[in-house]
C-alpha cells in the first residue's frame, strides 16, 4: 500500500513538473510570436517567417500533448472520431517542425553560399509557398497511415470511446512498420540536407575573411543547432519501440521511461527554437529586449 501511495505521489509530481515547463515554454513562445508580428522586417523575411512557423508548430504540439497527458492522468476517454482530429494535428505538426528546420538550413545555405540569388529565392512570396509545401510534405505520412486505417476499421470503431493515442490508429503490425519506415526515410533525407549544407557553409567559412568570416561561422553554428534539434526529433520516433519493450518488463519502469522521453525528446527540441533565434539572433534579441523593457516601463508608469 505504501509503495502504491509513493508511486502515485511520484506520478503527481511529474505531471506538475511537466505543467510548469509547458506553461513556461508557451509563455516564451507567445512572447516571441508577439515580437515577430510587431516588426515589418520580421514578417517579410524568410528565416523569421520560418522561425515563427516553428514557434506556432511547437505551441500546437505542446498544447495537444499536454491535453492528452492530462486526460490520461485523470483516466478520461474520448470518441475515436474526436481522437482522429487530435491525431491529425499532433502527427502533422510533429513533422512540420523538423521539415521547417531543414528549410531554415537551406535558407542559410542560400544566404551564405549563393548571396547574389538570396533575394530572389528567399522572398516573402517564396516563404509563403514554402509553408504550403512544408505542410504538404508533413501531411504525407498521415495520408498513408489513415488511408490504411479507413480501409481496415469498421464503422463501429469510430463510435467507441477510449484513451486517445497514436497506437489506436495502427491496426496492423506491418502498418506500424510502414509508418516507422516513412518517418525514418524523412529524417534520413533531412539529415543528408543538413550535412550537405553544413559542409558547403564550412567550405565558404574557411575561404571567407573579416566580417564575412564572422557572419559565415555564425551561420554554421546555427546549422549545427538545427542539426541537434533534428537529432532530438529523430529520437522521438524510436521512443514508442523502446517504451513497448520496457512495458513488457515493468509498468513503473515504463512510466519512468515514457516521462523521460517526453521531457527529452518532445519538450527539449521545442525549447531550442527560442534559444537559436530569440536569444542568439541580434536583431530579434534587440526587438525582444525593447518590447520587454517598454512593457515594464508602461507597467511602472501606470502604477504612479
Amino acid at each position: 500500500m505504501a509503495a502504491n501511495d509513493s508511486s502515485v505521489r511520484v506520478i503527481n509530481e511529474r505531471v506538475i513538473i511537466v505543467q510548469f515547463f509547458i506553461t513556461l515554454f508557451l509563455c516564451i513562445n507567445f512572447l516571441l510570436i508577439t515580437v515577430f508580428f510587431m516588426k515589418d522586417f520580421f514578417y517579410t523575411t524568410m528565416r523569421y517567417i520560418f522561425f515563427a512557423l516553428t514557434l506556432m508548430s511547437d505551441c500546437v504540439i505542446l498544447l495537444m500533448t499536454n491535453v492528452l497527458l492530462i486526460l490520461a492522468f485523470f483516466g478520461f476517454t474520448m470518441p475515436m472520431s474526436l481522437c482522429l482530429i487530435v491525431y491529425l494535428a499532433v502527427s502533422l505538426y510533429t513533422f512540420v517542425t523538423p521539415v521547417t528546420l531543414t528549410a531554415m538550413t537551406l535558407e542559410r545555405f542560400v544566404a551564405i553560399c549563393m548571396p547574389l540569388r538570396h533575394g530572389e529565392l528567399c522572398s516573402t512570396r517564396s516563404a509563403l509557398h514554402c509553408i504550403l509545401i512544408i505542410h504538404g510534405i508533413s501531411a504525407l505520412p498521415d495520408v498513408v497511415v489513415l488511408s490504411i486505417f479507413f480501409v481496415s476499421a469498421s464503422h463501429s470503431y469510430y463510435t467507441q470511446s477510449s484513451e486517445c493515442s497514436v497506437e489506436k490508429f495502427i491496426l496492423h503490425t506491418w502498418q506500424g512498420h510502414l509508418r516507422s519506415a516513412i518517418s525514418q526515410f524523412y529524417f534520413l533525407t533531412m539529415c543528408i540536407v543538413i550535412m550537405f549544407s553544413y559542409f558547403k557553409i564550412m567550405k565558404v567559412a574557411r575561404a571567407a575573411s573579416g566580417q564575412n568570416r564572422k557572419s559565415t561561422w555564425k551561420g554554421l553554428r546555427t546549422v549545427v543547432l538545427h542539426g541537434f534539434q533534428l537529432l532530438l526529433c529523430l529520437f522521438q520516433l524510436w521512443c514508442p519501440l523502446i517504451e513497448a519493450a520496457v512495458l513488457q518488463i515493468n509498468l513503473m519502469l515504463y512510466i519512468t521511461v515514457r516521462y523521460f522521453n517526453y521531457i527529452m525528446f518532445i519538450l527539449s527540441p521545442r525549447c531550442l527554437s527560442p534559444l537559436i533565434y530569440g536569444l542568439r539572433d541580434e536583431k530579434f534579441s534587440v526587438a525582444l529586449r525593447s518590447f520587454v523593457i517598454c512593457g515594464l516601463y508602461k507597467k511602472q508608469s501606470s502604477k504612479l
